[in-house]
């Protein structure tokens, strides 16, 4: 844990301020992973990592929500041996498109960079449900909810970190006069 936070830390990926996430709430904490995977070694260290760690009998496909998932989890595909997909947002709802198809009951691990909340992990589930498939489990490098957030599905971490989040009506680091900032994806 401690290399892959210090890698997080060597790349700027694990900022420090006032942010907002994807999911809406705010934190003193942001991970910006696209700066983490920038080197496609460490890429594919951590996808391999993830890899080793999930039963390879059991997966036949990997799939990502779109953005953030897109390099750790075709990094674990490459390192399980099976093909990668991905669903995206399309008019504000997670969506398989791009021409992919799914046979039914098809066995997919979904792989996120970071969950905090388990949102965009429980929309790509749920997406990848409606076309026919059978998630059997879910992975990230790094979990912020240090365990507690729910995907409906088995799920495994490289990292655990117990980082707060606040509502934005609630939160401290506003009430202190800060503003915050939103550096993901979704902006």
């Amino acid at each position: 844990m401690n290399d892959m936070l210090e890698h997080f830390r060597r790349t700027d990926a694990l900022l420090e301020g006032h942010f907002v996430l994807s999911s809406g709430l705010h934190s003193p904490n942001y991970l910006q992973c696209a700066l983490a995977l920038q080197d496609p070694a460490d890429a594919t260290r951590f996808g391999r990592a993830i890899a080793d760690r999930i039963d390879a009998e059991s997966i036949e496909t990997v799939a990502s929500p779109a953005i953030g998932g897109l390099i750790i989890g075709f990094a674990v595909a490459q390192a399980l041996g099976v093909r990668f997909i991905w669903t995206e947002r399309q008019s504000g709802v997670m969506t398989l498109r791009r021409g992919f198809s799914l046979k039914p009951g098809e066995k997919i691990l979904v792989v996120e960079d970071v969950i905090t909340t388990g949102g965009s992990t429980r929309e790509c589930i749920a997406a990848l449900g409606e076309n026919g498939a059978k998630v059997v489990a879910a992975a990230s490098i790094i979990d912020r909810s240090n365990g507690t957030a729910d995907v409906g599905v088995p799920r495994i971490s490289l990292v655990q970190m117990d980082v707060p989040t606040y509502e934005p009506d609630s939160c401290p680091l506003c009430a202190s006069g800060g503003t915050a900032v939103k550096p993901g994806s979704r902006q």
